[in-house]
């Protein structure tokens, strides 16, 4: 795990130099750059696999530059079949992959099993490749030279003058983070999921080479191939995760994603040390008696972190600092401060559960909006029309029958936050209804013109592009990255990904069971106390914090100066937020704020 970063055209070595020291989190272990006129051409490493100096990056073979940020966990298979055409000099996953680019041009990053941002430079012609399902991050800024970077910190300092992207923040207040290519700061983009970009003669092109939707529906109908099936590739995903040069740890919920992982990590003979988070005097947040009966019950070696309001409120300004931009989700402070101390133990590597429950159906929304996706059906519906109609209401639950009833979207992603009609009552600027549509349309027009057909793969392909790429998994890059460790997510291999997308739709909810599949692969290696536990999230008392402290008052100070908000309406949620109504709307109104603040006032 590592920074990338490069420049094609002029620039000023010293702004160079000083902009790529914002990256030495993501790399503390070598700083390698390659430069020569209108070329910088760099690279922060962290040393998971072959530590030795032969693996430094950037990598130079013939008339090939590489900097690459990530794992290629097949690089031995690959490394054996490309033997006979390339005289391979270390033991790295880098080198691999400039002779698979030798020997298959750009269709290389098809033969990659892992995560990655590749930047890789061939004579004049510069690809930037982000992984299948967005575990790393790359950004980018089209300007007098053509710049990329891990971070945005990386790029900020080369813009000349700092512009919030309207694009950026609606999509964000829609669906808790911009949505790609956008990102607060005008003028810097984004590649999305299994999105590649060439850059050459100074022109930019961004193509797609990967789509889960690519995968044929229905190919398995049957319930117990299916679950052979994926029971084969699970445990294969999570145990070519397990292969590294240094500490190994892993997070331990009291759910069945990381039970999953450590039972198999220990039907493969790794006992990972894992760790669990917990707050003082907030029991109904707090998950370490179940992690306590998960580890004692799998014999895992477990500890548990506890974190205060000091704590949490003390490091938020870092955390959200470490973010670039805004990000809603109050997860990644108490993440953070886990982190931390993951990494005082000595620990470089850690293993995380995201994606099982946007690849399982593991939350109960998922049926809900199935069951209301059903009254589309209703032949005569126009007297309920009207009903919901004249009994108009602010919460999200009016809005979805409504969008049956106008035959528009109705699933648009398990991170929606504020509707449309919630931001026009809320922002001076008009929102018309429907208007967040537009940064849906591009994987809605790819839906529609698949084969598949059931909704609940939508559900599945829309969260797994926006919810947990640019949500969850920007959070995990930038906490652990922050603390110069690599995260890996077994759940999300891209060829457990497509069997699922492979299977008829109906398995993962015909019974009504969140995780019904999962539940049946991992029942010999899991007690049932872990399988029937309700899910309970990574959910902390943020709000509880932020009211305590009095740092919620940075919303309203915040809006005065921009008046971005209506104050009344602004007053109305923050008010709400202190007897439980609308928290993660305003979480995500203070982290706007914090970063208004630091970065246009």
């Amino acid at each position: 795990m590592c920074g990338i970063f490069g420049i094609i055209g002029e620039y000023e070595e010293s702004k160079a130099k000083k902009a790529l020291s914002l990256l030495t989190h993501r790399g503390p272990d070598f700083c390698g750059i390659t430069q020569k006129t209108n070329l910088f051409f760099a690279h922060q490493r962290l040393s998971i696999l072959d530590a030795h100096s032969r693996s430094h990056q950037p990598l130079h073979v013939d008339n090939v530059l590489l900097s690459f940020n990530g794992e290629i966990y097949n690089f031995k298979e690959l490394k054996e079949e490309l033997t006979c055409s390339f005289k391979f000099q270390t033991n790295s996953d880098s080198e691999v992959i400039i002779a698979a680019y030798l020997k298959w041009g750009v269709d290389f990053v098809s033969h990659l099993r892992g995560m990655f941002a590749i930047s890789l430079l061939d004579g004049e012609t510069l690809y930037l490749f982000r992984d299948r399902l967005g575990k790393k991050p790359l950004f980018y800024l089209d300007g007098k030279s053509f710049i990329f970077a891990s971070e945005i910190k990386a790029l900020v300092p080369f813009l000349h003058k700092t512009e919030m992207d309207e694009d950026a923040l609606l999509s964000y207040m829609s669906f808790l983070a911009p949505t790609p290519p956008f990102t607060f700061f005008k003028g810097i983009k984004k590649l999305a999921a299994g999105e590649y970009l060439t850059f050459k003669d100074s022109h930019v092109e961004v193509k797609r080479y990967f789509d889960l939707l690519d995968n044929k529906p229905s190919v398995i109908t049957n319930k117990d191939e299916a679950v052979s099936t994926l029971e084969k590739l699970l445990e294969e995903s999570i145990n070519i995760r397990l292969n590294s040069d240094v500490p190994m740890a892993s997070l331990l919920s009291g759910g069945i994603d990381s039970a999953t992982i450590n039972a198999y990590a220990l039907k493969n003979g790794v006992n990972l040390q894992t760790y669990t988070l917990g707050y003082k005097n907030y029991a109904k947040y707090d998950e370490r008696q179940n992690a306590k009966e998960s580890a004692e019950f799998l014999g895992l070696r477990n500890k548990e972190i506890e974190i205060t309001q000091d704590d949490f409120i003390n490091a938020s300004d870092k955390v959200l600092d470490s973010l670039d931009e805004p990000l809603n989700d109050p997860a990644s402070v108490p993440l953070y401060l886990l982190f931390e101390q993951i990494k005082k133990d000595g620990y470089k590597v850690v293993i995380s559960g995201e994606g099982s429950d946007e690849l399982f159906l593991g939350y109960r929304q998922y049926f809900e909006y199935l069951d209301i996706q059903s009254v589309s059906k209703l032949a005569n519906k126009n007297w309920l029309k009207k009903y919901f109609r004249a009994n108009f209401s602010a919460n999200r639950e009016w809005e979805y029958y409504k969008r049956i009833f106008d035959d528009t979207l109705l699933f648009r992603t398990s991170g929606e936050n504020f509707t449309d009609l919630q931001k026009n009552a809320l922002m001076k600027k008009n929102i018309k209804d429907n208007q967040s549509l537009k940064y849906l349309k591009s994987y809605r027009d790819r839906f529609e013109n698949s084969l598949h057909t059931d909704e609940s793969t939508w559900y599945s392909y829309i969260d797994l592009n926006l919810f947990q790429a640019e949500h969850f998994l920007s959070k995990l890059d930038r906490v652990s990255m922050a603390h110069s460790i690599e995260s890996r997510t077994p759940f999300l291999d891209h060829k457990l990904a497509s069997a699922v997308f492979s299977i008829d739709p109906k398995l993962r909810y015909e019974d009504g069971v969140t995780k019904s599949l999962l539940k049946k692969i991992v029942k010999p290696h899991l007690n049932e106390q872990t399988l029937s536990r309700k899910k309970k999230g990574f959910s902390n008392p943020y709000m509880e914090y932020l009211i305590n402290s009095k740092k919620i008052e940075l919303i309203q100070e915040v809006n005065k100066q921009t008046r971005i908000f209506k104050k009344d309406k602004l007053d109305e949620y923050i008010a709400g937020a202190s007897s439980g109504a609308f928290k993660q709307h305003v979480w995500g109104l203070y982290v706007l704020s914090v970063w208004v603040k630091k970065y246009l006032l």
